[in-house]
This record gives C-alpha cells, sequence and structure tokens, in this order.
C-alpha cells in the first residue's frame, strides 16, 4: 500500500495522548510494563519521563511529537510491515516515524527481547 498526503495529514493531527493508552493497554494485555513502553519510546525519541508526561498533557500532535523528537540514529533498521505498509518504503517522514513507533510497541506487545527491539549494535 501506498501513503498517501491526505493520510499522512491525517496522521499529523491526531493526538500522541489519544493512542497512548492504547499503547499502554496492548503491552500490559501481553505482560510487559509501562516502563518498557516508556524505554522503547525513549530510545526511539530521545524523550525523558518527563518530556513525555508533558507532550501527553499538552495533547501535542503528532506531527508537534516528532518535530520535538530526536530520532535514534538506528530507527532506520526498523524494517518490515506494520498496518498493511512495509516500513521502508514509506515517503512520508512523518507516517514512517509513526509506524516505527507502532512497529516497537508491535514487538515488544509480542514478547520480542528489548536488545532486538532497541536495535542494539553488537559488540
Amino acid at each position: 500500500m501506498k501513503v498517501t498526503a491526505e493520510k499522512n495529514d491525517k496522521v499529523a493531527q491526531m493526538t500522541f495522548a489519544s493512542i497512548y493508552p492504547h499503547y499502554v493497554r496492548k503491552v500490559e494485555k501481553k505482560g510487559r510494563t509501562k516502563e518498557e513502553l516508556h524505554q522503547v519510546i525513549s530510545w526511539l525519541t530521545g524523550f525523558d519521563e518527563g518530556q513525555l508526561q508533558d507532550l501527553i498533557q499538552e495533547k501535542a500532535t503528532f506531527e508537534t511529537f516528532f518535530q520535538k523528537a530526536t530520532l535514534h540514529p538506528n530507527a532506520h533498521l526498523i524494517k518490515g510491515v506494520i498496518c498493511g505498509y512495509r516500513i521502508e518504503d514509506i515517503e512520508f517522514d512523518l507516517y514512517r516515524n509513526v509506524r516505527y513507533l507502532d512497529k516497537l510497541v508491535d514487538e515488544l506487545a509480542k514478547g520480542r527481547a528489548m536488545e532486538k527491539i532497541l536495535r542494539e549494535e553488537k559488540k
């Protein structure tokens, strides 16, 4: 599937606060913790706990959320299909970043090891 400009704009206006509870529910239902979720979000975006809570409180849109984020240099290593879209083929940066986050949350919920989710370099 191909992401349209309209789809990208729609996601840009969604608030992170409206999706966050779904992320929490998804990972907790599968035996993972909110702390692990925050670790994954922090890895991808660079946000600490306080910044994350501020963005939730201010009901930041995904556009604002990712404008303020410092994407991890290994984020490009997140590959695969999420919601019918091959992540590495998504042209819109914002939409790709949202799908990166969705993919990491899915991997966490599926029980993947944290080192693999966080795409840590082998030493």
